[in-house]
């Protein structure tokens, strides 16, 4: 059917359905807009094929709970929604229960209820359904949803929809399952896709993989509630510092945004050294437990939190109606994703604050998510290879049997493997994955232009930071609204920072915040198994040649040590004094906790930095009284950043043989390991093991950096 001939209005049956359904959700007298009207309407038209792209705000699920509503009174059978988070779903099943439906969802948190939920589901007592894409993705789970939904799916609502389009700033493979759902659906069926972050390409892109007679609803985008502020030229920890010293008086309750898991749980450490328990905060992040997590939301929720101080896992779909503020400690690497987290606020009040702390230092992160995701032949080919040809008798193969095989990592043999999905090369079953013998090429336009693309976005919050025109305006024109225009309240239209928030950090905050985080206390794990593959020891690490949980000085992008790094981390320098009393600092406070004290303290360089190493190991070995061992172990071997771990220590074990001096020196004595910098860990790891099959007793671990 032709998009422009779907009907704008609701029949009389079909409104009074609706209206009962937006009451319920909204109050007495409240109704559909115009535009949310012309979408239920055409959603109830066989075969529609619907794409909304609107403000967070707008009301896109009072438009899939109103045709959900009157697809059910007409007899058409449950609506599925696909959406991306758990707590998006949450909150989707309580606003379909509010309007009458009964909603269920099935996520990895409600395992128990899985059997429960289909067989309901199968008798006809669900209204709504909602699962993540990963979930569907599942063979066996898929197979038995959508064998669930086998007397058809009423309605098929893919929420978040910018993410099926790998032109999107949030392009998950999985998505691309969701055509599976098509292939198996009534052709009568309608489809609904929504987004709030879809600029002219990805909203064409996510169209043409609905269908040509695509209906697209697209809206202005601009939020006359938030005041956007931009504050640049903070050094890293003077950002943690003004989050500290303006947190308390900012409005209401709302979200602190950092890049990393690390800065997270670094800034909420630091919050709670300065205030304690008067500004009551907590971190989010998406290895938090999810029981865990759902009771946060709720605490921010009830205003119980000042603060959730979150990565992007709590981007999608929260919904805090009065949400007073939104701050960035560190800019997303697009306009679109960060329109997307500042949507979280002001959604039922006329103001929110949205301040953002950009830094140069973001720019080594944007580079990483422009390059990240994409794949890269040689290892693709390799992928393959280790999988074998296609057939009827080829054994399906395990992520881990494939990071072993491969040497490349397991979180890159994951994303390969839903990427060569997409294309049809590869596909999951119930044992793990196989070849469908597809060929496979590698598009290198599609991906330089990709690329390009995200650069781009990059170079567009370069101008976001610097202030360079209106805020709102650069965010509407990141997403080709036609209706951008100069907002008049935020920083740049107003030449400056409102008084409440245009106080630098001061200097005794910086100082308190940066003598809390040197003073957090990082184990580093000693890993508990060999990595098979290349290495070829498979299996527990035996506990005599294991190492002792260690700990590590500089952890990640550690703000506190920022200015250390350019000295001597980033680059291979002479530590200077803050550094060597950190790493005295360090033991000091672990000492308690051995058994007995090391005699020897021995320098392991693999990380590339032998000047500052030197330096660290002789200075614990004056304070310390400890007795010296060098370990010439030389350049550290080329190992790239996607290698698997079979890889990387398969290569440290061939550079790391304990010389007969060195193990005449550590023979029967505890032993302080002391390292420059890795991420992986695989050189304490069988460094240390070396050590112990040389005749040294434990082997304690101190990492100088571990780099993120």
């Amino acid at each position: 059917m032709d998009p422009d001939s779907r009907p704008s209005t609701l029949r009389d049956e079909h409104r009074d359905v609706a209206d009962r359904v937006i009451t319920a959700l909204a109050g007495p007298g409240a109704a559909l807009r115009p535009d949310q009207e012309r979408a239920v309407a055409a959603l109830t038209q066989p075969g529609a094929r619907v794409l909304v792209v609107q403000a967070t705000g707008w009301g896109k699920s009072a438009v899939y709970w109103a045709a959900t509503a009157i697809r059910r009174s007409e007899g058409a059978g449950p609506t599925l929604v696909v959406s991306p988070l758990i707590a998006l779903m949450r909150d989707q099943v309580a606003a379909a229960q509010k309007a009458g439906l009964r909603a269920a969802t099935l996520n990895s948190g409600n395992h128990d209820e899985w059997t429960a939920i289909e067989d309901a589901l199968r008798a006809g007592e669900v209204d709504v359904l909602l699962v993540s894409p990963e979930r569907l993705a599942h063979p066996g789970f898929g197979r038995r949803v959508l064998d669930a939904l086998a007397d058809g799916i009423g309605l098929l609502v893919i929420d978040e929809a910018h993410a099926v389009s790998d032109w999107g700033h949030d392009f998950r493979p999985d998505y691309r399952r969701v055509s599976d759902v098509l292939r198996r659906l009534d052709p009568a069926a309608p489809v609904l896709a929504t987004t709030a972050t879809a600029n002219a390409r990805v909203t064409a892109d996510v169209a043409a993989q609905l269908g040509d007679a695509t209906l697209v609803l697209r809206g202005p985008l601009a939020r006359s509630s938030l005041q956007l502020l931009s504050i640049d030229g903070l050094r890293p920890l003077e950002r943690f510092a003004w989050v500290v010293d303006h947190l308390p008086t900012l409005p209401g309750s709302g979200i602190v945004y950092a890049l990393t898991v690390d800065d997270a749980h670094r800034l909420v450490d630091a919050i709670r050294a300065v205030h304690g328990p008067s500004v009551p905060v907590a971190a989010y992040t998406g290895r938090i437990p999810i029981e865990e997590r759902r009771d946060l939301e709720d605490a921010l929720r009830d205003n119980r939190l000042k603060a959730l101080v979150a990565t992007s896992a709590l981007g999608m779909g929260y919904d805090k109606p009065d949400l007073g503020f939104v701050v960035h400690v560190g800019a997303p690497p697009s306009p679109v994703s960060y329109y997307q987290q500042v949507g979280r606020a002001g959604r039922a009040i006329d103001h929110a604050l949205v301040a953002l702390l950009g830094s140069r230092a973001d720019d080594g992160v944007w580079e990483y998510f422009a390059t990240a995701t994409l794949p890269d032949p040689a290892q693709v080919q390799r992928l393959l290879a280790a999988l074998g040809p296609a057939g009827p008798d080829a054994a399906p193969a395990s992520v881990p049997a494939l990071e072993a095989s491969t040497g490349i990592r397991r979180g890159r043999v994951e994303l390969l493997l839903k990427q060569l999905a997409v294309d049809g090369a590869v596909d999951r079953v119930a044992d793990g994955w196989v070849s469908t013998g597809t060929p496979w090429e590698y598009d290198a336009a599609h991906y330089e232009g990709i690329v390009a693309t995200r650069r781009r976005e990059a170079d567009l919050m370069r101008e976001y930071v610097a202030g360079r025109r209106c805020l709102m305006r650069l965010l509407q024109e990141a997403l080709d609204d036609p209706d951008a225009r100069d907002c008049g309240r935020c920083s740049v239209c107003l030449d400056g920072l409102p008084d409440d928030v245009a106080a630098a950090p001061r200097g005794e905050t910086a100082r308190a915040v940066g003598a809390t985080l040197r003073s957090t206390t990082r184990v580093l794990d000693p890993r508990k198994m060999w990595p098979g593959g290349e290495f070829g020891a498979r299996g527990r690490i035996p506990a005599g040649l294991a190492v002792e949980p260690g700990r590590v000085v500089v952890h990640a992008d550690a703000p506190e040590w920022a200015e250390v790094a350019r000295v001597c981390l980033d680059r291979d320098g002479a530590p200077p004094p803050d550094l060597l009393d950190g790493a005295v600092d360090v033991l000091v406070r672990w000492k308690g906790e051995w058994s007995a004290r090391p005699s020897v303290v021995v320098d392991l360089a693999c990380g590339g930095l032998p000047t500052m190493l030197d330096g660290v190991t002789d200075h614990l070995a004056g304070v310390g009284r400890l007795e010296r061992g060098r370990w010439p172990v030389g350049r550290p071997p080329e190992i790239s950043r996607e290698s698997g771990g079979a890889a990387e220590a398969a290569a440290w074990r061939e550079r790391l043989t304990v010389p007969p001096d060195l193990a005449a020196l550590v023979a029967g004595r505890d032993v302080l390991l002391v390292a420059d910098a890795t991420s992986s860990g695989w050189p304490i790891t069988v460094g240390g093991a070396a050590l112990r099959d040389a005749g040294a007793g434990r082997v304690l671990p101190l990492l100088v950096h571990r780099r993120p």
